[in-house]
């Protein structure tokens, strides 16, 4: 398997791992990839921000730090699933805690209780001190929601951590044993677990001056199993080429934020999650990324309500699970 520019501790290299120890692998010089386009959604807001911060601010944010949190905090089920199943257990928000039969990650971690004025709005789904060692962690991008440093410090991952291109230097203080930077269609292979970075349309900077920071989703694959966690996105036509290089079993893709106050292109609405799920050609969606933190004017329910309603529509309505936080779905 081709390796495209994978980083370990900051060092370029084209790395192979067999049984969890990282091997040297030479390029192929006859390859050459198929490239998909990277889209940046930009940083400038566009016309009419002034108005929409308002009404953010007014219906989101301030009621939001007086409402009180829905949901309630579980501990996680650590029995493996079967062999030839997976454990998808949503934390909220972006967060997910994965378990195969002889493997586990996490992805997107985040048990903020605030991101700066916006509080959380619903309990993370399992302990966060219940939650135990696993073998990876991955983070699709550097935003505060996504990337939440004190929830990494706390996670414990045999094998490291995995973060796209540029964002290496937010995590290799965090006491993980290894960071792995990677590019978009990079794959690592630990064991029998495999996992492929893929391409969004997003933007990767924490702050306003680091826009190298890069972005994306993964493809995680065990057991015979495949999930698909699309990170931040817009919709683009690079979840068809994300379908047509890979089979995937679970979808999990995100549905909120979409009335942005910036007025960017940097999330899709249920509709337009509902369109790259058939691109991806999977089998099963899972929402995410909706009532956890409020990131958008769209009222709170809408985001389900819509996705239910299109899928509906489609007549593909019983290929959509909406799991509540930190109940275990086994597929």
């Amino acid at each position: 398997m081709w390796e495209a520019g994978l980083q370990l501790e900051g060092i370029g290299a084209r790395h192979w791992s067999d049984n969890f120890q990282l091997l040297p692998v030479e390029p192929d010089p006859s390859f050459i990839p198929a490239e998909t386009p990277r889209r940046y959604s930009g940083l400038m807001p566009q016309k009419g921000w002034p108005g929409r911060n308002l009404r953010f601010l007014r219906h989101r944010i301030v009621p939001g730090m007086f409402r009180r949190n829905a949901g309630i905090m579980l501990e996680p089920v650590l029995a493996p699933p079967d062999a030839d199943k997976v454990r998808v257990t949503w934390i909220g928000h972006a967060s997910f805690f994965l378990l195969f039969a002889g493997h586990s990650v996490i992805v997107d971690p985040n048990w903020a209780k605030w991101h700066g004025p916006v509080r959380r709005q619903r309990q993370p789904g399992l302990d966060l001190h219940g939650v135990p060692e696993v073998d990876l962690v991955l983070v699709t991008h550097a935003h505060f929601d996504h990337l939440h440093k004190p929830s990494l410090k706390i996670l414990q991952a045999r094998e490291g951590i995995v973060v796209p291109k540029g964002s290496g230097t937010l995590v290799r203080r965090l006491g993980f044993p290894a960071t792995y930077e990677v590019k978009v269609w990079d794959e690592l292979l630990f064991d029998q677990l495999e996992i492929i970075h893929t391409p969004s349309h997003h933007w990767g900077a924490r702050f306003l001056h680091d826009t190298h920071r890069d972005y994306g989703g993964y493809l995680v694959r065990a057991g015979g199993k495949s999930v698909f966690h699309c990170g931040d996105s817009a919709y683009f036509d690079g979840f068809e080429e994300i379908g047509k290089r890979y089979e995937i079993d679970i979808a999990l893709m995100p549905i909120g934020a979409y009335e942005a106050p910036s007025g960017r292109d940097v999330h899709m609405n249920p509709e337009e999650a509902v369109r790259a799920f058939a691109d991806l050609g999977a089998k099963l969606l899972i929402p995410m990324h909706y009532g956890t933190f409020p990131l958008g004017n769209e009222p709170h329910d809408e985001p389900v309500e819509r996705l239910l309603a299109e899928a509906d529509r489609l007549g593909i309505i019983d290929q959509i699970l909406v799991p509540e936080e930190g109940v275990g779905i086994e597929w």
